[in-house]
């Protein structure tokens, strides 16, 4: 996100600053689809909440190791 600002406050072009804010919001999204995705699937496989909760503890691990940033 202080990229974004960053950007707008050097003046850089708007087709920069819209293909950041792009960026961001696909990056958001995609978080919360992969939040869903276990609850999805456990709905559509009729997996219980017992079964579910072995792969969010794993999930949780991995997704904070892969979006450092997003820990603010």
């Amino acid at each position: 996100m202080e990229e974004l600002i960053d950007l707008i406050a050097t003046d850089e072009s708007p087709a920069t600053i819209s293909n950041k804010i792009k960026e961001l919001l696909f990056s958001k999204a995609a978080d919360k689809v992969d939040d869903a995705r276990p609850h999805i699937a456990a709905s559509m496989f009729g997996e219980t909440e017992d079964d579910e909760s072995e792969y969010e503890d794993e999930g949780e691990t991995e997704e904070d190791e892969n979006h450092p940033e997003d820990q603010e």
